[in-house]
């Protein structure tokens, strides 16, 4: 198990955090349809090439999420991409949950599928190259919901998957996302997030997973997106009362995914609670959309826009770094751009 410790704590190294780039095929194809793309393979791969080999993202990106279809991807040249990763210091890393499928008997609640044949999934990942894996389970605040069958089978899940994931040598990034949507209160919640990661390391200690060589991927304690807005600070303060309560001392960090926020507020909020120091965990991010978004928009599929659309990412890297530090400011949006290659 050495080998996995050692890996999950090279995932949050300070100053360093997750790109997730495992977006599923559906989600990719709104991605790019924002910036009036339509989705190929070829305009997938070209896109990937563009993040998976920007100059400088060793600095503050310490692992990247991959897609199935993108482990098994190339450069132009020819060169796999876990090897380009590898090359430059970055650990990749594997989606491997088969995303959600209504569950049955609770209305409107969904549960992760993807169990089965995993452990020849993985054992073939781990031969392309990857080093850690992740699954997202997905927990719904509404009337009612969600549903104690809901956090049950999905933490059930969860757990099964990062035993199998420790047994291929890979370690597994538990998540478990508290939907944003609606408009209930940040205590609402604070509440659900606490019955969810309670319940997750509940099996996963009944699954026999070792907690050190594991990384848990949450989300922040956030008000609904129709809800009235809070102050990043109060979110940072309610978000780490959550996590004291349920998470062992034992993990050695949490990466936040961005769920909804713009770039901006994720960066923000990442550097207030890393503000909130000293913590038993590293309190890190697994980024996707609040890395990409600038990106994509640079990009807009034009080769001749490639230096500037590495140049947004590295800008926002950079700035995640900083807030793994409590370092960051607002006005530091504009220094850093500035301060990069156009």
């Amino acid at each position: 198990m050495e080998p996995t410790r050692t890996v999950a704590r090279a995932l949050v190294a300070p100053g360093k955090g997750i790109l997730a780039a495992d977006e599923s095929h559906p989600t990719m194809a709104k991605r790019l349809a924002q910036v009036g793309l339509e989705s190929t393979e070829e305009r997938r791969r070209a896109y990937r090439e563009i993040l998976l080999t920007t100059p400088g993202l060793s600095e503050h990106v310490s692992g990247v999420i991959l897609y199935d279809e993108t482990i098994r991807q190339s450069t132009g040249d020819g060169t796999p991409f876990p090897e380009v990763l590898a090359r430059a210091g970055i650990i990749p890393g594997i989606k491997v949950d088969g995303g959600t499928t209504p569950l049955a008997g609770a209305p409107g609640e969904v549960v992760t599928q993807g169990l089965d044949g995993l452990r020849e999934r993985l054992a073939e990942y781990a031969g392309l190259g990857a080093r850690f894996a992740k699954w997202r389970a997905v927990i719904r605040i509404g009337p009612g919901t969600p549903s104690a069958a809901c956090v049950e089978a999905n933490a059930h899940a969860l757990a099964r998957y990062a035993a199998l994931a420790q047994e291929a040598g890979l370690v597994p990034v538990v998540e478990p996302e508290v939907l944003m949507d609606g408009p209930h209160s940040l205590e609402r919640c604070a509440s659900v997030t606490a019955l969810t990661l309670r319940a997750v390391y509940d099996q996963l200690a009944r699954q026999g997973v070792e907690l050190d060589a594991t990384l848990l991927k949450p989300s922040m304690v956030l008000p609904g997106s129709d809800a009235e807005p809070v102050g990043d600070d109060v979110i940072a303060d309610r978000t780490i009362a959550v996590l004291r309560d349920t998470v062992p001392a034992s993990v050695p960090g949490l990466v936040f995914l961005s769920g909804g926020q713009t770039p901006e507020q994720a960066t923000a909020r990442l550097d207030a609670l890393n503000r909130r120091a000293p913590q038993p965990w590293e309190l890190s991010f697994s980024f996707g959309r609040a890395l990409q978004a600038p990106v994509l928009r640079a990009w807009a599929g034009r080769a001749e826009n490639t230096g500037a659309a590495q140049a947004a990412l590295l800008t926002r890297a950079r700035l995640n770094g900083a807030a793994r530090h409590g370092r960051y400011r607002p006005d530091m949006e504009r220094q850093v751009a500035e301060a990069l290659p156009s």
